[in-house]
């Protein structure tokens, strides 16, 4: 997370004071190589006609719409992959990291991760028992799963030596943070579908229609399992039932 925060500051910091030792750098590299440098304080001009020129100089087009414009582009995506509730998420998720014999281990930090983003999985009561269950947690982990590294290596070391049954909320906990990787980007598979699918064929079928049809498309996975036959058999046996 300190990686995320510090490269959307050194990209702000760049946008506004690297343009100048940019320009300087390939000036130099151009009179190493003997390339010709063009006036910077001339008109843009795009292609040849002259009549709906941009009235702006080479300096500026390169500074602004190339040099400032990747740079926003960067900050953006960064923005939007890392945004202050996505941030919030992952810091508190850090909190169950037994990287060091768990360092970062904090009690306050899980219980709300729990409450604020996983509300569904855990009742009133779950919370409650939560919070005195780590307690217990933290004496007894750290002294017996010392050489655990990530998150990763602790979920099936808690099911192989008995703890997940133990603490079994601290370990259901483990396995939403652990399955936030994968609900991403299936999700992500999924709007890209939607994309393909809905462009081509949604005037042309029925929304019901449409929407198996991005279930198979998006999982495909588990619909290359399916047979042709097992499908027929089974649209078979609802005709018999409807019969």
């Amino acid at each position: 997370m300190h990686v995320v925060s510090t490269s959307k500051l050194l990209l702000q910091k760049l946008r506004d004071n690297g343009w100048c030792n940019l320009l300087e750098i390939v000036k130099k590299f151009c009179e190493k190589h003997k390339i010709d440098i063009p006036d910077m304080s001339t008109q843009y001009t795009v292609g040849r006609g002259r009549s709906r020129q941009p009235k702006i100089t080479i300096e500026h087009h390169y500074r602004v719409d190339v040099f400032l414009a990747a740079i926003d582009s960067q900050i953006q995506e960064l923005n939007g992959r890392f945004n202050e509730e996505t941030m919030e998420l992952l810091t508190l998720s850090t909190a169950l990291d037994p990287k060091d014999n768990f360092k970062l281990f904090n009690i306050q930090n899980i219980c709300k991760l729990a409450e604020k983003f996983y509300p569904s999985d855990f009742s009133d009561h779950e919370m409650i028992f939560l919070n005195a269950e780590l307690q217990h947690y933290a004496f007894d982990i750290s002294n017996h799963l010392k050489d655990v590294g990530t998150l990763y290596e602790l979920c099936p070391r808690l099911k192989e030596t008995g703890k997940s049954r133990t603490y079994h909320l601290v370990d259901r906990l483990i396995r939403n943070v652990l399955t936030l990787p994968v609900s991403t980007a299936t999700t992500e598979r999924a709007f890209s579908a939607m994309k393909i699918v809905k462009t081509r064929l949604q005037s042309k079928m029925a929304h019901e229609f449409l929407a198996d049809n991005l279930v198979i498309y998006i999982e495909k996975e588990i619909a290359a399992t399916f047979s042709t036959n097992s499908i027929i058999d089974d649209f078979e046996s609802r005709k018999k039932c409807r019969a």
